[in-house]
């Protein structure tokens, strides 16, 4: 079997010479395709689901099963909807449609084929014209609790904008969100009460502003099609055959949605893998997919397991993640079988700290896309990803990555096609595209030629400028442009540049970007649906990996699948790795994720959780991490002045977000540093091995009376309590310390000693 390989025309599809002519007939459409995709494409009748694991092909195949039946005559090209999630998904599939001889297929996202629909038949259901759709709606959330005198941090804002989202999607109207979020188990950023009352303004300001959401334009075109049989009756003459890409996170309202527009029919096709839940905070499911063949009982079933885009070793390691899994996801996983020569074995690195790890994962990158005729390993750089859990993880390998001189893109950023110079090339393109022959500059040039001799006007160089920064960010972008148009003349012969104007339209009409060349840095999230020749998952501890509010058994499983999606983006080189401490100099208390052992080299059984779901007890991990001790997790830390739950490390040592007041005693803060000094010269070790500045700040601003309340505060463990608990309490009750002792305890502490009165004092 011969592995697919990537295009950067069309990602993750077929070699470009694949797509080079278009089949000759319906026969020829199923040429290349192996026993189970072939299945998938002949299957043109009733209900199908196609259970797809990672790098399967599971877009070429429905591809090919739209392009057979359309070529067999069996579908109608204007009959076939294909729905996706992501605008560049429905690009792509669009490209590969064209190339197969099914171009008058739509496929288009949710969102997009719904507002067709909804500004189609607005005038016949409701009159006049459709509200301003509201690209962005954190302003107006905002706006929306200020109206309910609520404030709210960015992260606060961002968050209760999620769960307006989630409500609107799973159907909750505000009055009902306290009992749902309950009921399913959310973590709400802020008292669900008070969400309920911002989720009501904002509501209420939409109305007043004439203006809907996103998630509007499914509930309206929703209520359209439930209250106007005739229109829905129209809908269903018009579409006769539906194809669901990444059906595992469909929400409940995209199910409805869904269900209206088939009607009683069974013409439809899912593609999906439960393993690939990651987005249930956004109301996703698998449950539809799971659920299909009860629905469909007489749905055929089709598993893709043959994995063309990974190795043997990381499709091993993505096999093993599985293979520890539970819930009712786990027992219908995929065992993929890679269809790739061997490559090498994942790379497990452990470092001192978190600059460090960005450092050395530079450095590795640097390697990698060395030409190879001078010792690397001449990886494109537009063909390495950084994947992160969380996007506040990205600095340091912003930084990291420009000291090493290596071109990054961030993933989330400004939309590609609204880039100040795109918008200008694009403009300039479009004119010379006009001018034609007229322009002696572009007489008898090919396209490529034309495009690099308009964009040269701009800033555009065949040699890239030397180091990083907006100059290279807008070589970059010309760059892809002159790259895109190469391919686009390779997969179509005699296009003109013209065709290629329309093809920029078309492509950014649907957001769907070139490649970049340089570095991807991307949260797991964003990498979904993306693959690369070399992945490094980075901070892959535990309280990141899962990460710290992740408490119940479905979220640590969703966890599990998020690292699981990590891994599968790599075809050949995969690096993993954590860092022991936050900061250099700080104590090397972290643990790699558990999602890790047993897998790792050096590391032992899977951990145990208790009942419940929480994290529980993990002993001895082993590897990097030695010990045998046996410690339990904190739970979820709180800031003590607003009540938000803090994820970032800093803000979990003072127990208070960054931007609340403090109640520094700053009198106490000082003793504390001057007691700190001497403890560590007697120590002959650094100050920070006693307590870090954080730690020291955490003290002055709480000012514990006792040992229990020291012991909260985040840097304060049993050894360091015992060590040094008695002499901090004096301070913090105002009391003057003796001079410190040359001798040790018998415990190695310096200063107090066992018997020593002060070790007990807890009086103020």
């Amino acid at each position: 079997m011969t592995a697919a390989t990537s295009s950067t025309l069309f990602p993750q599809g077929p070699t470009p010479s694949a797509y080079g002519a278009t089949p000759r007939d319906a026969d020829a459409v199923l040429e290349g395709l192996d026993p189970e995709q072939r299945e998938v494409a002949t299957a043109l009748h009733g209900a199908v689901c196609v259970l797809a694991g990672a790098g399967t092909g599971k877009t070429r195949a429905i591809t090919h099963r739209i392009a057979y039946g359309v070529r067999a005559g069996i579908l109608q090209p204007a009959s076939v909807l294909a729905v996706t999630f992501t605008n560049r998904a429905a690009g792509e599939m669009r490209g590969r449609l064209r190339q197969l001889g099914a171009g008058g297929v739509q496929a288009r996202t949710f969102h997009s084929a719904a507002l067709r629909q909804l500004q189609y038949f607005w005038p016949k259901a409701v009159g006049g014209e459709v509200p301003r759709l509201l690209e962005r709606k954190v302003q107006l959330v905002a706006e929306a609790a200020a109206r309910c005198r609520v404030r709210l941090d960015r992260n606060e804002l961002r968050d209760v904008t999620g769960e307006i989202e989630w409500s609107k999607v799973t159907q909750t109207v505000p009055e009902d969100y306290p009992a749902a979020a309950a009921k399913s188990g959310r973590e709400a950023p802020r008292d669900p009460a008070e969400i309920a009352r911002i989720y009501a303004a904002y509501e209420q300001l939409k109305r007043d502003r004439s203006v809907i959401d996103f998630e509007d334009v499914l509930l309206l075109t929703v209520g359209v099609l439930q209250e106007r049989p005739d229109i829905a009756d129209q809908v269903r003459r018009q579409y006769q055959h539906f194809v669901v890409d990444e059906y595992q996170d469909v929400s409940p309202l995209q199910q409805r949605l869904l269900e209206l527009w088939l009607g009683d029919r069974q013409s439809l096709c899912v593609v999906g893998d439960a393993s690939q839940t990651i987005y249930s905070f956004t109301g996703a499911t698998p449950d539809h997919l799971l659920n299909f063949r009860s629905r469909h009982p007489g749905a055929t079933v089709v598993k893709l397991v043959r994995d063309y885009r990974s190795t043997p070793q990381v499709v091993h390691l993505a096999n093993g993640l599985l293979a520890q899994a539970r819930g009712r996801a786990a027992e219908h996983r995929l065992e993929l079988i890679s269809q790739r020569d061997p490559g090498p074995d994942p790379v497990y690195a452990a470092h001192a700290d978190e600059p460090a790890e960005a450092e050395a994962t530079a450095r590795r990158i640097r390697e990698l896309i060395t030409p190879v005729e001078e010792g690397g390993g001449g990886v494109p750089a537009s063909q390495i990803a950084v994947l992160y859990r969380v996007n506040a993880q990205s600095e340091l390998y912003e930084q990291a990555l420009a000291d090493a001189q290596v071109p990054y893109q961030m993933r989330g950023a400004e939309r590609f096609f609204e880039r100040p110079e795109v918008r200008e090339a694009g403009l300039l393109l479009r004119g010379a595209a006009r001018a034609g022959s007229a322009d002696p500059a572009l007489i008898d040039e090919d396209v490529p030629s034309q495009v690099r001799a308009v964009l040269g006007t701009r800033g555009w160089r065949p040699e890239p400028p030397a180091g990083s920064g907006a100059v290279r960010d807008r070589w970059e972008s010309l760059a892809a442009l002159v790259r895109l148009a190469e391919e686009f003349v390779r997969a179509r012969p005699g296009a003109t540049l013209a065709d290629l104007v329309a093809e920029l339209d078309e492509r950014a009409a649907a957001q769907h970007a070139p490649t970049v060349e340089g570095v991807t840095l991307a949260s797991l999230h964003a990498a979904k649906g993306l693959e690369w020749d070399a992945v490094f998952l980075v901070g892959l501890t535990e309280g990141m990996m899962p990460i710290t509010y992740a408490r119940t058994d479905e979220q640590i499983e969703e966890e599990r699948r998020l690292l699981y999606v990590g891994v599968t983006r790599a075809r050949r080189h995969l690096s993993l790795s954590w860092a022991l401490s936050r900061t250099p100099g700080g104590r090397a208390s972290r643990r790699p994720t558990r999602f890790l052992n047993g897998l790792r080299p050096g590391s032992g059984a899977a951990a145990g959780r208790l009942p419940g779901g929480g994290p529980g007890v993990e002993r001895g991990a082993g590897g990097a991490v030695g010990g045998g001790a046996v410690r339990r997790r904190r739970g979820p830390v709180h800031c003590r002045v607003c009540g938000r739950t803090l994820t970032d490390a800093g803000e979990m040592k003072l127990m208070r977000c960054e931007g609340c007041p403090s109640e520094l005693d700053e009198a106490l803060y000082e003793r504390l540093r001057d007691w700190r000094a001497e403890q560590a010269g007697l120590l002959a070790q650094p100050a920070y091995c006693v307590f870090t500045d954080k730690t020291l700040l955490a003290i002055a601003e709480a000012v514990p009376g006792t040992e229990s309340e020291l012991s909260r505060i985040s840097g304060v463990g049993r050894r360091k309590l015992d060590r040094f608990g008695a002499d901090v309490l004096a301070l913090c009750a105002g009391q003057e310390l003796p001079l410190a002792r040359d001798g040790e305890g018998d415990d190695g502490a310096v200063g107090t000693q066992p018997g020593d009165p002060r070790r007990n004092s807890t009086e103020k």
